[in-house]
């Protein structure tokens, strides 16, 4: 029996390593956003930094483990058996949830699934036990104050955290500006000094003094000399700060670096509970049992022992902070979840993440009619003060950088200090929320969500912060279920729920290499976005409109290809594909044309007014040509999923040779687009108009038979083949002002009209 526990103890222990691999992929790229938002270092030096971050903080996170011993619990009455089964549930259904979020795309909080699946289990437990014993209440089982504690504290911590970002920033930027180095000389030193002595106060004096590995004795003097602690920093981070400017050096990225080693070590000392405290806990449970079961069942061995707080040991925090530093500098996938906060919160334009909502749409007018109101209250010589002070037009960013090292200062300073003061009162905070709203409050202060971003910002904020939610919602649920069927199936159902586990993982992990093969990245649009020579971003948009004419082109004869091949072989999956691929395509040329509409804003003003209209010609000649396909496909895939009759031989005949014209225009279309050789452009066109007039003469020709044909048995099939050849000669026209307008546009030459 024995054996079979600490079967399950080192499944837990297998999963813990996944859950610090996952979990730091996910989360810990939360204290890399403002170092890689204003690149104030080298990617392998913001590592570096954080790496010891998380290694501290990891071996002071001991006393985060009591949240998953008697956090939620009140162990003295569970057994053995019940706590292992509520471990598993938990571990269980946080690789479930983790596989179902990844799937839909949704955002999720390892702090927030790992709380209540813990209550979840717990309570769906206690009920059973109640009902077994009816002298157990709720209050005897569930640690429900503690765990109310819990919740309030994450979800208060997304408001406060988002208040607090919005007031220090507008405070900061009242003072420094966007042009913040003509103000340096009388600020900087006081910046510094506030800023160290606040990091300096949570990471040494609050964090490092609460590790059980500093002495009672040490610990006394800190606490008893604290004020005379933070004087001293404040007087020499001050005075440091001030010679480190007179050298030339940037306070401001000093400043973040030291806030990122410090969002390390609390993100690694709050957060190591998510990953590793459940599976630790299991394994003190079986060596509790184990060394003091004697005679007793699993089922009858109370578990007082957990009552106690964690002492974890030293090598255990080590190697989960290794495991952590290998995650964090490893993973590709860390290094692109960093790109939602960072595209949130930036300060230029650029690529929107998310779309519209109507929610979002309320919240910006409202906020709109808010701001108005207070712009009448607020004296004209106030107002136009404030103005000045936000103008972002000379606004000093490094090359690529999407905010500015003020504004990571001040994410980083507050995030770090409210996440440690969280983790000091045992409260697991977390810290994707308190990164991401303040983070979110820093870049509304700053007036980065300007009108024509403001509602597609609002909409990326409200879905993070709706999957947190939804994550509450399905982790206690989930976990309630597994719990229940494992306790009524025993070890049967626990084996097939852990082989269930192995075979999510497996899948999850050969879909993601998968997507990650199969996804085509846009390393022109950034380029475009932070260069500032305007003839650079010329030359770079050309070749990027280039690519996605050419690319249109080529997509358009695939789906036209396929269209035919599914209508003449009554192939109906391939027709369905189709359908899917036009749908996509719509959404990604949607997007696309704002892109390059934003990169067109930065080239030179000449060029840009004078190509603007070719442009817009080309972006709607692509949308044209999906729609075109569209209108196509509608009745041939209805027709095919009818079971109507099949394409007679004389209309397939008839239509090869245009067939094959057609192809062979969309194939030269998009080569001449592709290499920017436009010699053969007019006949090309010639060409296009010789075909469509085959066309309009296959068309007369069918109306003729289809009027003199007695019987109506090739109706369905006689319209479908007149709408082919119908949107085939508008599939042309689109074809004729596409290569126009991509000649115009990229050629730097005026053909003759078409």
């Amino acid at each position: 029996m024995e054996s079979l526990y600490l079967i399950i103890v080192a499944f837990l222990l297998v999963l813990a390593v996944f859950d610090l691999f996952v979990g730091v992929s996910n989360d810990a790229v939360n204290f890399l956003t403002s170092a890689i938002g204003a690149k104030v270092a080298k990617w392998r030096t913001v590592l570096i930094v954080s790496a010891a971050g998380i290694l501290l903080g990891a071996l002071m996170s001991s006393g985060m483990m009591d949240i998953a011993r008697h956090g939620v619990m009140h162990p003295e009455n569970f057994s053995f058996h019940d706590v292992m089964v509520i471990f598993l549930a938990v571990m269980v259904s946080d690789v479930i949830i983790l596989d179902i979020f990844n799937t839909l795309g949704l955002p999720t909080s390892t702090t927030v699934s790992l709380v209540f699946e813990l209550l979840g289990g717990t309570f769906i437990l206690s009920l059973l036990k109640m009902h077994a014993d009816p002298s157990l209440s709720m209050d005897m089982l569930l640690n429900s104050d503690k765990a109310l504690q819990m919740i309030i504290a994450i979800f208060v911590s997304v408001g406060i955290a988002f208040v607090f970002g919005v007031v220090v920033q507008y405070i900061s930027r009242v003072i420094f500006t966007f042009n913040y180095k003509k103000k340096l000389p009388y600020t900087v030193a006081l910046f510094g000094g506030i800023s160290f002595t606040f990091l300096a106060y949570f990471i040494f004096i609050k964090g490092v003094s609460a590790s059980p590995f500093i002495s009672d004795g040490a610990k006394a003097w800190i606490e008893g000399n604290t004020w005379l602690l933070i004087g001293l920093i404040f007087v020499c981070a001050t005075l440091l700060s001030e010679v480190l400017h007179l050298l030339k050096v940037n306070v401001f990225r000093i400043v973040v670096l030291l806030g990122t080693f410090a969002l390390a070590m609390a993100f690694a000392g709050n957060d190591l509970v998510n990953f590793i405290g459940v599976p630790m806990a299991g394994l003190t449970s079986l060596q509790d049992y184990a060394a003091n079961s004697g005679s007793l069942a699993p089922t009858t061995f109370m578990m007082d022992s957990l009552c106690d707080s964690a002492k974890s040991p030293f090598l255990y925090l080590f190697i989960a902070g290794i495991i952590m530093i290998i995650a964090i500098t490893t993973s590709k996938k860390a290094q692109n979840v960093v790109r939602t906060s960072v595209d949130l919160s930036r300060q230029d334009e650029g690529d929107e993440m998310f779309g519209s909502s109507r929610v979002a749409r309320s919240i910006v007018r409202s906020a709109e009619a808010i701001s108005n109101f207070m712009q009448r209250l607020t004296p004209r010589p106030v107002a136009q003060y404030l103005n000045r002070r936000f103008d972002n037009h000379n606004v000093e960013l490094a090359e690529g950088a999407a905010f500015d090292v003020v504004r990571a200062s001040i994410n980083l300073v507050l995030s770090s200090a409210l996440i440690i003061l969280g983790t000091l009162y045992k409260l697991p905070l977390s810290t994707t929320y308190v990164t991401f709203m303040v983070a979110m409050g820093t870049s509304l202060a700053d007036r980065a969500w300007a009108k024509d971003s403001a509602v597609f910002r609002v909409t990326g904020v409200l879905s993070v912060i709706g999957g947190w939610f939804l994550t509450a919602g399905v982790a206690f649920v989930t976990c309630a279920l597994v719990c229940m069927i494992m306790f009524f199936g025993g070890f049967t159902a626990m084996v097939l729920f852990i082989l269930l586990v192995v075979f999510l993982l497996v899948r999850s992990n050969i879909q993601y290499s998968r997507r990650m093969k199969e996804e085509k990245k846009d390393e022109l649009f950034p380029l475009m976005m932070r260069c500032k020579d305007p003839e650079i971003v010329l030359d770079l948009l050309n070749k990027h409109v280039g690519n996605t004419q050419a690319g249109v082109a080529e997509f358009v004869l695939e789906q036209y290809n396929k269209i035919i091949e599914g209508l003449q072989n009554d192939d109906l999956r391939l027709l369905r594909q189709v359908k899917h691929s036009l749908d996509d395509e719509k959404a990604l040329l949607k997007k696309i044309r704002r892109r390059e509409y934003l990169a067109l804003k930065r080239a030179p003003r000449t060029i840009a007014i004078e190509r603007n209209t070719w442009f817009h010609l080309g972006a709607n000649s692509n949308s044209q040509a999906v729609y075109c396909l569209r209108r196509m496909l509608e009745p041939a895939l209805e027709h095919v999923e009818n079971s109507f009759k099949d394409m007679p031989e004389e209309y397939a005949a008839d239509y090869a040779d245009v067939h094959r014209k057609v192809e062979e225009l969309l194939k030269e279309t998009a080569g001449m687009i592709q290499t920017r050789d436009y010699s053969q452009y007019r006949r090309c066109l010639d060409n296009a108009s010789d075909c469509k007039r085959t066309l309009s003469e296959l068309r007369d020709k069918h109306l003729d038979n289809m009027q003199d044909t007695p019987s109506n048995d090739d109706y369905n099939i006689s319209v479908v083949y007149l709408n082919l050849l119908q949107e085939t000669q508008e599939l042309l026209s689109i074809m004729r002002h596409h290569l126009r307008a991509a000649n115009k546009f990229l050629a730097g030459r005026n053909p003759a009209a078409a």
